[in-house]
């Protein structure tokens, strides 16, 4: 009978050990089965937002967006600080934990600031915010720093569900570089994991749906990010768990992505240039080692779009993105077909017809929440990366960068060596077929630019003429919109008398030039392939 006992007892041993590995897995893949999409507050309001400010955040996505898809709505920064006159990013604390002293209740965990965030009185906590959004149809997150509370570890708080007391957990050394309000954990001592308990099942009763933990991966705290997913599992309610900042390191994809829903491969990005040609290296390192699946998304951080830096963070004025309009094309050409979260960084109220092209383009959405099979076919200066559709073995997408500093410039891809011979091929940004191509296809693409395209064997369209005038290409009308190449495109004679003007597109989808309609043609600049859009004057 002994050794029947011990038997049992090695077995049972076993599979306990072996048995949160699966849990861990189990809940992460449950959530965020394709990469999320929605809105954080950094990027425009640094540590200031207030509730009023992410009502009209709420308010716009609910009205334009939640329809393509975005759905989160998530406060970052230092929500439970006032705001401290002049400081526009990170107000560490000054002696004795004040300016700013942190809402925090007799657990050490914190709380919405109550100036901020008036419907957080009387306890409430983010219960209403949450219940507002979750009443327009979206979802809820938070950010929170590693660690516990510097307030806590002064008040040696009681932590709930255990004997432990803030002291014997917190680790002083352990501390932030760019913001001094928490410390470290041990997470070999008794109450580290009941106070991450406690504070998560704070957030649930709070209905959050999502968690940005900061400070987590970069150094990587593989101890701590076990300590919050399980932290999680136990609360009751599904969330999102998402790390930051970047870059987590390659090593460690099989554990982040045991635990984490999405992790930062960036530092905090910013509207530069440099910062988005440096990401190509990046993304393309994590294409070969973890692709996203369901539930789990290597993040390259949020995109600085729109109306940022409202109140910081950056510490120079509110303005516009500066990246340009071929940039931002490259961004979220970058971002789709790598399949990242798709989180938008400014005041949504504020977007411009510009901004909203971008995010609301259904079918380069689609490329993102459904491309498989992320690959880079070229790389260097003008690459070109591809995913596959999950419906269809017949349906491909690629993407064309062009790094360079010089443009436009034709970048070719091989059509063949793709398995998508004879294929018809669609601009995803402009929404028109540009013809069928038998072994290669060739854009122009503008300097920093991009463009993106859907391939479909099986469909043909009559291919654009290369002698004498630019042809209508019919099987291509799409709203009134014509394939043309040469340096003249011929009106039909069914559109010359509606007093139309044309719009004339880039084959990448920049809008180049608006021009008159003279004796029945419009003259194009160059020999390459255009869209040409007929209106009238006053619609766009």
């Amino acid at each position: 009978m002994t050794r029947i006992v011990k038997k049992i007892v090695m077995i049972a041993c076993c599979f306990l050990s072996f048995y949160p590995v699966n849990l861990r897995a189990a809940a992460a893949d449950s959530i965020s089965l394709t990469p999320p999409m929605g809105w954080n507050s950094y990027d425009c309001y640094c540590y200031t937002v207030n509730e009023a400010q992410v009502k009209a955040n709420t308010d716009y996505m609910a009205d334009s967006l939640k329809k393509l898809g975005w759905q989160y709505i998530v406060i970052d920064y230092i929500w439970s600080a006032p705001i401290v006159p002049g400081v526009k990013w990170s107000p560490n604390q000054g002696p004795n934990f004040t300016n700013p002293h942190l809402n925090m209740d007799q657990n050490g965990r914190l709380l919405p600031d109550t100036t901020r965030f008036p419907s957080a009185k009387g306890g409430n906590g983010f219960k209403p915010i949450a219940d507002y959004i979750h009443g327009k149809g979206l979802k809820f997150g938070i950010h929170v720093m590693r660690g516990i509370p510097r307030q806590a570890w002064a008040a040696n708080s009681p932590i709930l569900g255990s004997t432990a007391k803030a002291k014997d957990v917190a680790v002083t050394s352990d501390t932030c570089a760019w913001l001094n309000h928490m410390y470290g954990f041990d997470m070999t001592k008794t109450g580290s994991q009941d106070y991450l308990n406690s504070i998560l099942n704070l957030y649930a009763s709070w209905n959050v749906d999502f968690i940005k933990v900061d400070d987590l991966s970069r150094p990587y705290y593989a101890d701590e990010i076990v300590g919050y997913r399980t932290a999680i599992n136990q609360c009751g309610r599904p969330m999102v768990f998402s790390t930051s900042p970047g870059k987590t390191p390659l090593a460690e994809s099989a554990h982040v992505s045991q635990n984490a829903n999405q992790w930062r491969l960036l530092e905090d990005f910013w509207d530069s240039w440099a910062a988005l040609d440096t990401a190509f290296n990046i993304l393309a390192s994590w294409t070969t080692m973890f692709q996203g699946v369901p539930g789990h998304w290597p993040d390259p951080d949020m995109l600085p779009m729109g109306a940022l830096n409202k109140y910081g963070p950056t510490g120079d004025s509110p303005r516009n993105t500066n990246f340009t309009h071929d940039e931002q094309y490259t961004l979220m050409s970058l971002w789709s077909i790598f399949r990242a979260p798709l989180i938008f960084g400014g005041n949504l109220p504020e977007n411009d017809a510009f901004t909203n092209s971008l995010i609301m383009n259904s079918e380069v959405i689609k490329v993102d929440q459904k491309g498989v099979n992320v690959r880079v076919i070229t790389s260097g200066n003008l690459p070109v990366w591809a995913s596959d559709s999950p419906d269809s073995s017949n349906v491909k997408y690629v993407a064309l960068f062009n790094r360079t500093e010089t443009g436009p410039t034709s970048i070719s891809v091989d059509l063949n060596a793709l398995g998508m011979k004879n294929s018809l091929v669609r601009n995803l940004w402009t929404q028109t077929n540009v013809g069928t191509f038998a072994t290669t296809f060739s854009s122009s693409i503008n300097k920093h630019g991009a463009g993106l395209f859907k391939l479909t064997t099986g469909t043909t369209m009559a291919q654009p003429s290369n002698q004498g005038a630019a042809r209508v290409q019919s099987p291509a009308l799409v709203n009134k919109t014509f394939v043309a190449t040469g340096n003249t495109f011929l009106v039909p004679a069914a559109y010359r008398d509606l007093s139309l003007i044309a719009d004339i597109y880039t084959s990448s989808g920049r809008l180049e030039q608006t021009r008159a309609i003279k004796n029945g043609a419009v003259h194009l600049q160059g020999n390459g392939v255009y869209f040409v859009k007929l209106r009238p004057e006053s619609v766009r």
